[in-house]
């Protein structure tokens, strides 16, 4: 949303937004390790101080959309409403995001990010970051548990199972894209799997995969 921004502001969203294009595009046809910032800046006619301006490092160039999101669950379930219980925020948070196809629930097929997707899978430093980031979201969790009153062992098998869940859904979304389906043609499966996966947190694993008497 650029409404009610100064001209300059919206400039600087349209610079960052066109690095960004441009060095997947980049980062697209010819790897991750064999782009420069030197050459983004040249595709995105800008010059190499102006990329540094924007982004700290290279990786940041593909994890900045990423790392917009970094503070999320631990933020819904900071603000949750009273009678609300973690899990339950959570999932709300989720379903929200699949209904507006939010590219941080895996739920985005536009090039960008389709694009930063496939980058990432086949770049070994692109993956330790991903998980680099996935670490944090953990422990930004197990902080806000600990800081209403729960023992840090039980918030971080609490935080572990809800990031746990979350990610295994997003990773999911992730697969079918890549496989080439639409965001649309998942959604109604994203929502249903969501469901299950939520319902087994909250319910508890229970009875969940007993073996029949009798199976070998």
């Amino acid at each position: 949303m650029t409404e009610g921004l100064s001209l300059r502001e919206r400039k600087k969203i349209q610079t960052r937004r066109r690095l960004l294009s441009e060095a997947t595009k980049l980062f697209t046809e010819r790897g991750f390790d064999q782009v420069s910032v030197a050459e983004i800046a040249e595709a995105a006619d800008v010059s190499k101080m102006t990329v540094f301006n924007y982004f700290d490092s290279k990786e940041d160039l593909v994890f900045a959309p990423m790392e917009e999101h970094i503070g999320d669950v631990a933020q819904v379930v900071r603000d949750r409403q009273p009678g609300e219980s973690a899990v339950a925020a959570v999932r709300r948070h989720f379903l929200t995001a699949v209904e507006q196809r939010d590219a941080s629930v895996g739920m985005s097929d536009s090039p960008l990010a389709l694009g930063i997707l496939q980058l990432i899978q086949q770049t070994p430093s692109l993956l330790t970051r991903a998980h680099a980031f996935f670490v944090l979201t953990f422990d930004q969790l197990t902080d806000v548990l600990v800081e209403e009153g729960e023992e840090s062992a039980i918030a971080r098998i609490v935080a572990s199972q809800l990031i746990g869940t979350r990610n295994a859904l997003i990773t999911e979304n992730h697969r079918r894209l890549l496989a080439g389906e639409s965001a649309e043609e998942i959604a109604a499966d994203a929502v249903a799997i969501a469901g299950r996966g939520f319902d087994l947190l909250e319910k508890g694993l229970g009875d969940y995969a007993t073996r029949a008497r009798g199976d070998n």
